[in-house]
């Protein structure tokens, strides 16, 4: 029996074009996704499964900011969908009504998100869970927060892990594609300067809540070490500054942003380390997928959940939160090192490319999916 699907999304980032392409391919799920817009992320094209563009708006609600998704409570009606999967945001009004109303409709529901807030307050966390009390399934990102939340509701069975993971098909072809080209590269990296001892590199929004001046405060403590930063963003005129005034402005590269993976391959090739001093995420699986060894923060709580790819010791390491002598050290352990590095960059590709795969994070989805259907046909 087919189960026809919902999926209600705020947007439609394009790493999660394979996710979907994916689940559309899996026997007896007919998915379609419902998304909307959100500010400073573009929406890719849905190729290779059925999606649909829906409204979703910000509102005030007693002074507080929440969301307003029309469409969830159509979804929940039965019409269109057997399992509505929605977005796990607890500002968004129509959620719970909607729950309820796929409750008497006979449609199963999951809820899918972090499952926990880097500002975590009881009273957030009570009304998260309560929506989760509320659907037949959870779908969280990644494991320790699908352990917490059994730890807290020992009694719900419907606890599911779409392992949050980047299509590495790209990442693997630009690879090869430079490595094939052994001279290429050198005159890439003779060209930007890279050919002059180890590199760490940084790749994101040069945002100042992730403090890539740590990372040159640190880089200021190793002799030879070459900095390069990719991404643009507000904070760069101050990294820039800060360079200069660390006396290491000639070891720092800021490149700017780069789009397309066979123009950023070269620098994640050219480099010895991926550091990311807080808040790292999707960026992880990017790193490793080029076989680079990643450097962050210990403060697990201020990650996003694809820090759970990082296992210290093994394909990275962990500096004490905020500790710039710290991070120096975890940095130079590994690019001091060539066999430690070498080691450390074979089992940061094993991590991505076998245990965290867009086919394992469907296979949670697919879980969640057949669990509430089961659970809307025996009610």
């Amino acid at each position: 029996m087919t189960i026809r699907v919902a999926i209600q999304q705020p947007a439609l980032p394009a790493y999660r074009v394979p996710v979907f392409r994916e689940l559309s391919a899996r026997e007896g799920i007919e998915p379609t996704l419902y998304y909307a817009e959100q500010p400073n992320l573009a929406n890719a094209e849905p190729k290779g499964f059925n999606a649909r563009r829906i409204r979703q708006r910000t509102v005030r609600v007693g002074g507080q900011s929440a969301i307003l998704v029309p469409a969830l409570w159509s979804l929940a009606g039965g019409e269109t969908a057997d399992v509505l999967v929605a977005s796990w945001n607890s500002r968004s009004l129509l959620l719970m009504p909607a729950l309820r109303r796929a409750r008497r409709r006979g449609v199963g529901t999951v809820v899918w998100g972090h499952g926990f807030s880097k500002s975590e307050g009881t009273g957030r966390r009570g009304l998260r869970d309560r929506i989760a009390a509320a659907a037949d399934a959870v779908l969280f990102y990644n494991h320790a927060a699908a352990a917490a939340f059994r730890e807290r509701h020992p009694g719900h069975r419907g606890v599911f892990v779409a392992i949050n993971s980047l299509d590495q098909t790209a990442i693997q072809t630009a690879r090869e594609d430079w490595l094939s080209r052994p001279a290429d590269l050198a005159a890439f990296r003779a060209e930007h300067g890279l050919d002059c001892g180890p590199v760490a590199l940084f790749v994101s929004r040069l945002l100042e809540e992730n403090r890539v001046d740590l990372l040159l405060h640190a880089a200021a403590k190793i002799d030879g070490l070459t900095v390069a930063v990719v991404g643009k963003g507000p904070d760069r005129e101050r990294l820039e500054g800060i360079a200069r005034d660390l006396g290491i402005a000639d070891r720092v590269r800021f490149a700017g942003a780069i789009y397309g993976e066979g123009k950023i391959a070269p620098w994640f090739l050219s480099s010895s380390v991926f550091v990311y001093p807080v808040n790292i995420g999707l960026s992880v699986m990017h790193a490793m997928g080029y076989g680079l060894p990643v450097v962050t923060s210990d403060n697990i709580a201020g990650h996003n959940p694809e820090i759970e790819a990082v296992e210290p010791g093994v394909n990275g390491l962990l500096y004490a939160d905020g500790e710039i002598d710290s991070m120096a050290d975890a940095i130079r352990s590994i690019t001091d090192d060539d066999a430690r590095r070498a080691e450390m960059a074979d089992a940061a590709r094993r991590t991505v490319l076998e245990r965290f795969t867009v086919p394992k994070m469907v296979d949670g989805m697919v879980g969640a999916i057949r669990f509430a259907a089961d659970r809307s046909r025996s009610r």
